[in-house]
């Protein structure tokens, strides 16, 4: 349908700001990983921004105190922003399903709204109007009262510019309108984006389709007027431009109005992607007013272009025509000869791309490496002398159909590099994984052996820890004074029991005077060591306090040195089998996309193939054409001739009747007199024979 391809065009703007409204645009930087999909993401390679992200956040799912990640500060962007890059990478199954799992999560109502837009886009992409219409149904209007920060996090989701959401959903909720023929609904909706800069001419180019289609022609009609004779810059616009007057040109044609239909075909340029229907359909407006040499002159200008165009073709025809008009018949056949030639070597070119589509050139060429440094690559292969199988490649890729084909294969090639650039990682990862070994094994005996005395020693030390601890514990309950003497005391003490002892088994052998003075002595260290108890004990704990802050770096050391002891192990230990799983999935997988490529691949060449076929049919019938057209004005120019050279024979005849009548008689001959068996001149080619010599020539050829 018309409005179809209107708002298929229109898309094209909605998608070149999916990332101006998705979470990826004027991020604060806080995690080094995800500013690494923020760099794919820019520069277009979706699926690798999408990969990195999944990786990012599977690995985040599996963290323990995931919120101690940096990445965690960027949880909420990447949620968000999945289903954007699978949208973006045409991924709309699974980007419908990441949408709606926003959606229903319990969200905020901005984050839910972008994804209520975001949603809507996916299936207006799936060309499914209807749902497009009940996803903007979700979208709320935003609360009047809103705490600051949920502004905040508000304009950050919107790009900081709220008013660009606003003007997307209305803009979309217009073109779903128009798909599913509400046109008096997008009439009302497109008329308030009438003062939208970024979309004025897209806006009233579908406003004035949506008039024309709800009934209101005339005003469509105006609208439509007041964009043709609009000024733009942008090539996009410039281009939209001469699309809206070739519309009104052939619609006014068709109407039978030539002038105003001539005035629109005028506004066209003649660079732009129009100018060859636009000068084609005003040589046609001039033969419509009978004047073949107005219609000359752009037709002319259309003659000396590009003679794969179907409207090149067409005037390859329409030119001898206007001269056959015009009673130029020698002009004409001239002309439809070298059509002829024309249209039989663009046959010839035909077969030749067929050939070479069959032997793979065409896929090839598809996938050149050139595509991706050059911008106008596709636009260039129409001008490459050796390659056939790309002649008509823009024709080709003008359709839906092959485009969205070719973006697949485009997809499937890029999914094979990244298969083989994985495949190929392996190996280097088994080289480094040896490597690793080779250097650390030769250290791990060693360090074992030191991880051995220094894990007993510390043992040993925790242990005497916690025993004194008890002691000093169980202290508080029932006073052990003599648990916290000093070494020296000790000593002593041990001194004055074995005194003692000597003085209980010998009390003959020591006087008085030194049995008082061990009793003196026990009595001074006894009273010593319970009066200073509690400052002891104090001092005891405050020890144990400082013995704890010893301990507890001596655990982080240990724990340090655990971890890595541990890493050195595990640098090299624990990767042989799921390296071989990973290798075996992506031969399998690769295996499956060698099957899925070349089904595709034939998919494309069968398009570019039957497409390639109409075209030759389409110039076989106009070769036919110009055979017999050919044919026609050789008969009308030999006719013309003939016709001329009895006119001159009558004349002369003529004058020798009244030059006899005046009595100056000229004697019979060959030279001029009149054979009696036939009665007309024996230089004069009968009349009948001009179709048998047409015939002939047409045979020659």
């Amino acid at each position: 349908m018309l409005y179809r391809s209107i708002t298929l065009l229109s898309a094209l703007f909605c998608s070149l700001s999916v990332f101006a409204a998705s979470g990826l645009k004027d991020v604060a930087l806080r995690d080094l990983y995800f500013g690494e999909v923020l760099y794919y993401a820019y520069q277009g390679l979706h699926f690798d921004a999408l990969a990195r992200l999944d990786v990012e956040l599977t690995q985040y799912y599996e963290l323990d105190e995931s919120e101690l990640d940096s990445f965690h500060h960027h949880l909420g962007h990447a949620e968000f922003s999945t289903g954007d890059l699978e949208l973006q990478y045409r991924m709309s199954q699974r980007a419908g399903r990441a949408i709606q799992a926003v959606l229903g999560s319990g969200v905020d109502l901005a984050t839910r709204n972008q994804a209520a837009l975001a949603l809507a886009r996916v299936f207006y992409k799936k060309n499914d109007a209807q749902n497009t219409l009940y996803a903007l149904q979700l979208i709320r209007e935003e609360p009047s009262q809103l705490h600051y920060q949920e502004k905040y996090s508000l304009e950050v989701l919107r790009g900081r510019e709220p008013e660009f959401f606003k003007t997307d959903v209305a803009y979309l909720k217009a073109l779903a309108q128009i798909d599913v023929g509400q046109f008096s609904a997008a009439v009302t909706s497109l008329d308030i984006l009438r003062d939208e800069q970024n979309l004025k001419g897209y806006v009233l180019y579908n406003l004035g389709i949506a008039l024309i289609q709800s009934g209101h022609e005339q005003q469509g009609l105006v609208v439509l007027d007041e964009l043709g004779g609009m000024t733009f810059s942008d090539t996009g616009l410039l281009a939209l431009k001469d699309k809206t007057n070739l519309k009104l040109a052939y619609r006014y044609m068709d109407a039978d109005d030539a002038i105003r239909a001539q005035t629109y075909f005028e506004r066209v340029r003649l660079d732009g992607p129009y100018s060859n229907r636009a000068l084609l359909g005003a040589g046609w407006v001039a033969v419509s007013q009978g004047r073949y040499d107005r219609a000359l002159v752009p037709w002319s200008i259309l003659h000396e272009r590009a003679e794969t165009n179907y409207s090149v073709q067409e005037v390859l025809m329409a030119v001898p025509y206007a001269y056959g008009k015009l009673k130029a018949h020698g002009k004409a056949a001239n002309l439809y000869d070298h059509a002829m030639d024309v249209f039989a070597e663009e046959i010839g070119s035909l077969d030749d791309s067929i050939k070479t589509i069959r032997q793979g050139q065409f896929l090839a060429a598809l996938l050149d490496e050139e595509a991706d440094k050059d911008d106008n690559w596709v636009v260039n292969l129409r001008d490459l002398p050796d390659a056939p199988e790309t002649r008509y490649i823009l024709e080709l890729m003008a359709s839906h159909d092959f485009q969205q084909s070719y973006k697949n294969y485009q997809d499937l090639a890029g999914l094979r590099h990244h298969l083989d650039r994985w495949l190929a990682d392996l190996s280097v990862y088994e080289e480094m994984i040896d490597i690793r070994r080779a250097y650390q094994q030769p250290l791990l005996p060693v360090v074992e052996e030191q991880f051995k005395k220094l894990d007993t020693r510390i043992r040993l030390r925790l242990e005497q820890r916690d025993k004194l601890a008890n002691k000093l514990k169980n202290m508080l309950i029932s006073p052990r004074p003599e648990y916290l003497a000093t070494s020296s005391e000790r000593q002593a003490l041990n001194t004055i029991v074995s005194l003692e002892g000597v003085i209980a088994t010998q009390p003959q052998a020591v006087d008085a005077e030194s049995i008082s003075r061990v009793k003196r002595l026990r009595g001074v260290l006894l009273w010593r060591i319970r009066t200073e108890y509690d400052q002891r004990l104090t001092d005891a704990y405050n020890n144990l306090a400082s013995l704890d802050v010893i301990i507890k770096e001596l655990k982080q050391r240990y724990n340090s040195f655990i971890r890595t002891r541990q890493a050195a192990t595990q640098s090299y230990e624990g990767y042989t089998i799921p390296i071989r799983q990973y290798r075996t999935r992506l031969f399998a997988v690769q295996r499956k996309l060698k099957g899925v490529m070349a089904k595709q691949g034939r998919l494309l060449e069968t398009m570019a193939i039957n497409e390639l076929d109409r075209r030759r049919k389409y110039l076989e019938d106009y070769q036919i054409k110009a055979r017999f057209a050919l044919a026609e004005s050789y008969d009308r120019a030999t006719k013309s001739q003939l016709d001329e050279e009895i006119e001159k024979q009558r004349q002369k005849h003529e004058a020798q009747k009244k030059a006899e009548s005046e009595g100056f008689v000229d004697q019979p001959g060959n030279d001029g007199s009149l054979d009696k068996n036939n009665q007309t001149r024996p230089d004069v080619v009968p009349v009948d024979s001009v179709s048998q010599l047409s015939k002939a020539s047409l045979q020659n050829r």
